[in-house]
């Protein structure tokens, strides 16, 4: 995979960061169907790439239980689309348990195809994976896994940590979190970095930074080499996503929100 798509995909990733029910949760609604947030990737002085994160206007019934139907869209742009990335992940989430049913993913990066869609049973305690071809049309592998009741996926547990009361934390605070991703359970520490106020093409906005503790790698540069920006508001989205890399750094920024729950 080019390294631009492995960076784009970095910050649609960035949620393996995923919660358990251990949390202390805020009271408030943080999102609402109909919510829609887009943002652009820089990386060095060019857009690389446009990120959208929407709830769907309607809600939808997964084995009778309402839940939102969130996709995540990302696709890269000007010079850096002769490495084309165009992806879609999604989750169907109870809308009062906040845990996923349902979770998929299709991507396109350059020639490579995944379509995958994972069945999430917290009762029975397993996760149901299914596998098509390359068009999307055949099922080709189905496999079962053991999970951890109330486990996430990548995109619902974004959504869940926007549910967290981020006032209770103090600098220096590690949140332990937890998903389900590629067949596997994984665990993932956020320092929370403590609050800041940062100004956009939107405006200027209090916020919360929170830094993932990353695996030694070749990619990133300096300890805790990302951070990531949330609102210190009743709507806890993310405004802004910073990674020091070996060359250069990347930055994603919001540029549009539509249908904010909270006024």
């Amino acid at each position: 995979m080019p390294l631009l798509a492995k960076l784009f995909l970095l910050f649609i990733t960035l949620t393996q960061a995923l919660p358990s029910y251990s949390h202390a949760q805020s009271n408030t609604k943080p999102y609402q169907k109909g919510e829609e947030l887009t943002f652009k990737v820089k990386y060095l002085f060019f857009n690389a790439a446009e990120a959208k994160m929407i709830i769907d206007d309607e809600i939808h019934q997964v084995k009778g239980n309402p839940s939102y139907k969130i996709d995540v869209y990302g696709k890269t742009l000007s010079i850096f689309s002769i490495f084309k990335v165009k992806d879609n992940w999604g989750s169907y989430m109870d809308t009062a348990k906040n845990i996923p049913y349902r979770s998929y993913r299709h991507i396109e990066e350059g020639g490579y195809r995944k379509h995958e869609v994972i069945d999430i049973d917290h009762e029975d305690k397993k996760a149901t994976v299914k596998l098509y071809d390359r068009d999307n049309r055949k099922l080709v592998k189905t496999t079962e896994h053991e999970i951890t009741p109330g486990v996430q996926d990548i995109v619902s547990g974004f959504y869940y940590m926007r549910h967290l009361d981020l006032e209770k934390y103090k600098k220096g605070d590690i949140i332990v979190l937890k998903g389900f991703f590629d067949e596997k359970t994984y665990n993932l520490k956020l320092i929370f970095e403590g609050r800041d106020k940062i100004s956009t093409k939107l405006g200027d906005f209090d916020t919360f930074v929170i830094s993932p503790v990353m695996p030694s790698n070749k990619l990133f540069s300096g300890e805790n080499p990302i951070k990531m920006w949330v609102t210190n508001d009743k709507n806890r989205i993310p405004v802004k996503i910073e990674a020091a890399l070996v060359v250069g750094a990347l930055n994603m920024e919001i540029t549009s929100i539509k249908g904010l729950r909270n006024k």
